[in-house]
């Protein structure tokens, strides 16, 4: 089975972007043992689909990374990925000035910060400018906020980012369409492993909420965890649904 982890934050609050690091130390030691392998993002799709391979990414640039993950990480060999929202390094993630709900504030990482992480082989891809909702924008104010990303990187640290992660895994055609032409790889929320045929826009990743209790990622790849995470995505879908009726 391959597929891509997605982390947040290595804090104790208990949010739903949140993960302790006593389970993160678990986790990284689990993925460094050998029992699967553990790729960067953009060559996860070249790995044959019938192999327990796994690449890891972490959202938002959160400075909880950097003091708490990348070591862990970068200690064990682990490669990973980490999408930066462009016009928010150095603040904290109220983004747009306004806090989402049950989300712990927390700072991000500063530009010096960012180029010493990737001095020492973390992968930066890019996270849009100010974390909007990509599905509810339209013409300029859309291709700036996924175009603009990826040459703010260029420009402050010389990046030539290849990824892409959507922002509360908010997508429509059209930020699809416009991901695809700039990035190599877009990655989603939609909870799955990756099937053998992808639209290389829009990967499934596996949130790390979901695999916080002893022995769920250690089950990676058997039929419990398979029937697991699609029990879970079947939930999450509902819950989507439902909220999209709700907003209508």
């Amino acid at each position: 089975m391959r597929a891509i982890l997605t982390y947040h934050s290595i804090d104790e609050t208990g949010s739903v972007i949140s993960i302790d690091e006593r389970t993160f130390r678990r986790h990284a030691e689990w993925l460094a043992a050998g029992d699967v392998r553990v790729v960067p993002l953009d060559e996860i799709e070249r790995v044959p689909v019938d192999d327990d391979a796994v690449a890891i990414t972490f959202d938002d640039g959160l400075a909880s990374f950097g003091q708490i993950a990348a070591p862990i990480l970068l200690e064990r060999g682990l490669p990973v990925t980490l999408f930066v929202v462009t016009d928010a390094v150095g603040s904290s993630n109220v983004w747009r000035g306004r806090q989402d709900a049950g989300i712990p504030v927390q700072a991000l990482l500063d530009w010096q910060q960012l180029a010493t992480l990737q001095e020492a082989g973390v992968q930066l891809g890019a996270h849009t400018c100010t974390h909007a909702k990509l599905n509810t924008l339209h013409g300029d104010a859309l291709h700036r906020e996924i175009v603009a990303s990826k040459q703010r990187l260029a420009r402050e640290l010389g990046v030539d980012a290849t990824t892409f992660a959507y922002p509360y895994g908010a997508t429509s055609p059209a930020a699809r369409d416009i991901v695809a032409r700039t990035f190599r790889y877009g990655c989603t929320t939609r909870l799955a492993a990756l099937a053998s045929e992808e639209d290389p826009a829009l990967l499934p990743r596996l949130d790390s909420y979901y695999l916080r209790s002893p022995g769920s990622l250690e089950s990676w790849g058997s039929r419990r965890f398979r029937m697991r995470m699609g029990l879970l995505a079947g939930a999450r879908s509902v819950r989507g649904s439902l909220a999209r009726s709700l907003t209508r």
